[in-house]
């Protein structure tokens, strides 16, 4: 079972932290040139986005759903993560995650294309269905980590952040979301969506201009660089940890479920941009975070990437928040509705929707109160990547008797997400 790291454990490995390269006012950038970047970047970034002629633009519309999943929870967690994992592999872990990722997303756009193209056959729909069931779970799982992380957030700086709060915290928004769905459902709290995708996207923009800053304008003996610290799990404990951190990329399925909007070759190049786009977002963050940082002196805590981007700029940790408590609540409220939406669809209405997300809330504050967020992320990663492997099997058989070697490749992808499934591990904290 994973562990998270005690908060006297943090709060050592906080005051421990400090940036290669800038470890003293000679080397170090000046504060306010930093803070500057940062609300430059996040006000360019965000004026960017509201642009009218953006906004309205359909392909963008359509890619804000996925890149909302893709570019969530797991952009907080992972890069320290991978960094204290991986040490000078880190880069090398999250572009195998990142082309991992957009290649089961290749099996689902050829299943939006085929499924487009006329009937399927009975073994493709069945198949459908299963990885259909597959899903509505994993999107319960999901909402637990979601919720375990807004949780974690949201007492990241009162002094009272602990387990048995940051979990009742969890518990409170679980019951919230339950009565609002039971109640009233989710329509007024899904407007949030694009609203928070902006956000969260001005607060990433800030965030990277800041540590790019740092790094170009540093300078002496120490100055940042890819860092030389070795990887402290290697072989198969690095490959199946990987396995286990495949949710923090995923979410580029949701535009498989937008046919009632969109046409389908305008959700497969949607998809493809929300997947290139969040790539880019990835690579960048990990390698200036491996190239500032010293991994040794990082916190394998939730919330750990505060601690960081305090050595970067005052502005960043409270940004860094409130992106954080809107992007986990509106994807939480996202996959509740999917969830309750799914099991109605599947169960042929005798499980209403609302007694779906009765189920959902649950299944999560059980799991909430059982798992920390680590062994949470590896189940999710593992229901995920089951929903995946059914996928990538759709897609093979779809392609079997027309075109071999892409049948092939899909059986290969098919295995290898079963294998995600089945061996995936979670992070030990500490």
């Amino acid at each position: 079972m994973a562990r998270s790291i005690s908060q006297p454990q943090a709060v050592a490995k906080r005051e421990s932290v400090a940036l290669r390269g800038c470890v003293n006012s000679a080397t170090s950038p000046d504060m306010d040139w930093i803070d500057l970047a940062v609300i430059l970047a996040a006000l360019a970034v965000g004026g960017i986005l509201t642009l009218p002629a953006l906004a309205r633009a359909p392909l963008w519309r359509a890619a804000l759903t996925p890149l909302a999943s893709i570019i969530g929870s797991g952009f907080l967690v992972l890069g320290p993560i991978l960094a204290i994992s991986y040490g000078r592999w880190a880069p090398l872990a999250m572009a195998a995650l990142c082309v991992a990722a957009y290649a089961l997303g290749g099996a689902v756009r050829a299943n939006i294309a085929r499924r487009a193209a006329g009937p399927r056959t009975r073994a493709e729909e069945a198949l459908d269905r299963a990885a259909s069931w597959v899903l509505a779970f994993a999107y319960i799982i999901s909402v637990a980590y979601y919720l375990g992380l807004f949780g974690a957030f949201a007492l990241e700086r009162t002094g009272i952040a602990s387990d048995i709060s940051q979990r009742g915290l969890t518990t409170a928004v679980f019951l919230v979301i339950l009565v609002t769905g039971w109640t009233k459902g989710f329509a007024a709290l899904e407007r949030m969506e694009q609203v928070a995708v902006s956000l969260k996207l001005a607060v990433i923009g800030g965030l990277l201009a800041g540590m790019a800053t740092v790094f170009a304008t540093a300078s002496g003996p120490a100055s940042p660089g890819l860092t030389d610290a070795p990887a402290s799990v290697t072989g198969w404990a690095a490959l199946s940890l990987a396995f286990g951190l495949i949710v923090t990329v995923q979410g580029f399925e949701t535009s498989r479920y937008l046919g009632a909007e969109y046409d389908p070759a305008t959700r497969n190049r949607s998809m493809r941009l929300a997947q290139i786009v969040s790539t880019a977002i990835y690579m960048g963050y990990v390698l200036l975070l491996t190239a500032l940082f010293d991994p040794s002196h990082m916190s394998m805590s939730e919330t750990a990437i505060i601690a960081l981007m305090d050595q970067i700029a005052p502005s960043l940790p409270l940004l860094l928040i409130l992106a954080a408590l809107v992007a986990q609540f509106s994807a939480a409220v996202a996959d509740t509705g999917g969830a309750g939406g799914l099991l109605a669809e599947l169960t042929s209405d005798r499980i209403a929707p609302r007694t779906g997300y009765a189920l959902l809330a649950a299944f999560g504050i059980a799991l909430t109160w059982s798992a920390d967020i680590y062994a949470i992320i590896a189940y999710a990663s593992r229901a995920f990547a089951l929903y995946y492997a059914l996928q990538c099997a759709i897609a093979a058989r779809g392609h079997w008797t027309e075109a071999r070697l892409p049948a092939l490749w899909y059986s290969a992808l098919s295995l290898t997400a079963l294998a995600m499934a089945l061996f995936g591990t979670p992070v030990e904290g500490g």
